[in-house]
């Protein structure tokens, strides 16, 4: 997958952006569902002990550590995106200047997971970061590319191009209404050019009136107006949308080009998806807030779908105990809570086996009559009638 190895060593990663206060223990819970581990290392202060924002984690197989790359950089810790990359064991990689690209003019709301997500696209990066301060973006970025090469190509395709999802939109919208072709469908198989010209002359002059047929002259049930004005295609789709004609009620809306309905519907299809997605998430903290301080909860989604299922995050095992106890069974909505305090796969695992030889365990110690009762009808039961013998 990447081409120069030279600065991978036993599959280590470098990670960026940890809070002060981490420990090798939680990175150990994070990062071991990816693979075996076989050292972690949070570098820290040496007279205060305090962490130093990265640390080291080594992975027993590289594609491991590769699985752990791709799907955990930005993965929120303690409130906080960590960046994941390789080590580099040589400094000269780092300070050669090769494959470096500088960003500016960026928007607040660009982060480095939309930058990465980006850019990846033109070659491997070897790191990622949106400059930040106590007040958030300082609008300027730095990003790290495996070659010169995969520079370049961003540097040549993006400059003046990459533009945040607001500009995206505002742009969408400020395009939408200077359409001044108009759409018309269920308008009826009778209708030609000159009745469809006639009806919506009546606003402005039109330049084009167009009924779409196929090859054999038959309407295909949908038309075009072209005025001179957006203000024009605007007023003939207040005045005619919804209206009835002929007995049929017509549908009237600014045309637009397949790539930019796409867009529009992806757009309101995301504002959606993220209202719908704030909703669970600010319900689920409105519930177990008053148990304590919490870092951070999260309703588990799926094409922006609950699964049904969460998790929330206390500042301290004593706020979720408490959240345990008081909420388990507690009925939100229309249905009880099952609230239990989390635990990784392998745990709730060795949990579930370690009941299983319990119970084993339990009916070992039992005599034999007491275990055959249990599988033998009782009193009154039904009983398989004895087979007739042949007599000789």
């Amino acid at each position: 997958k990447y081409q120069n190895k030279d600065y991978l060593f036993m599959s280590m990663y470098v990670m960026g952006d940890l809070c002060s206060d981490i420990t090798e223990a939680m990175l150990y819970e994070k990062f071991s569902p990816a693979g075996p581990v076989l050292s972690i290392w949070a570098c820290r202060y040496t007279i205060t002990r305090r962490s130093l924002g990265y640390a080291y984690v080594n992975f027993q197989q590289p594609a491991d550590a590769e699985r752990a790359l791709d799907t955990m950089n930005f993965y929120v810790i303690k409130g906080k995106p960590i960046r994941i990359m390789w080590s580099q064991r040589d400094p000269s990689l780092r300070k050669s200047g090769v494959g470096n690209v500088f960003i500016k003019n960026l928007d607040n709301s660009i982060d480095d997971k939309a930058l990465y997500d980006t850019f990846s696209a033109f070659g491997n990066i070897l790191s990622c970061k949106v400059v930040c301060d106590e007040n958030g973006s300082k609008v300027y970025a730095f990003i790290h590319f495996e070659t010169q090469e995969a520079a370049d190509k961003a540097t040549e395709k993006m400059n003046g191009i990459f533009k945040s999802r607001k500009e995206q939109e505002a742009e969408l919208g400020a395009k939408a209404k200077e359409l001044s072709n108009v759409y018309i469908k269920n308008f009826g198989e009778k209708v030609d050019d000159e009745n469809l010209k006639e009806l919506f002359s009546q606003f402005s002059k039109t330049l084009s009136v167009k009924v779409m047929r196929d090859p054999s002259g038959k309407s295909k049930g949908f038309d075009f107006v072209s005025y001179e004005k957006h203000e024009d295609a605007n007023k003939a789709v207040e005045e005619m949308n919804g209206k009835e004609i002929t007995g049929k009620v017509i549908f009237v809306g600014c045309a637009q080009k397949k790539v930019e309905w796409q867009a529009e519907l992806k757009r309101k299809f995301e504002q959606l998806k993220q209202g719908r997605i704030s909703h669970y998430q600010g319900k689920l903290r409105k519930e177990f807030s008053p148990f304590g301080s919490i870092a951070s909860a999260k309703v588990m989604l799926e094409d922006g779908r609950s699964k049904g299922f969460g998790f929330v995050c206390f500042s301290s095992p004593e706020e979720a105990t408490k959240a345990v106890t008081e909420m388990n069974g507690c009925i939100v909505g229309s249905k009880p809570l099952y609230v239990a305090l989390a635990q990784r796969k392998e745990e709730r695992k060795a949990h579930l086996t370690n009941q299983y030889m319990q119970q084993v365990a339990g009916m070992r110690a039992l005599p034999t009559n007491a275990i055959l009762n249990q599988f033998l009808p009782a009193a009154g039961g039904y009983f398989v009638p004895a087979v007739p013998q042949t007599q000789g």
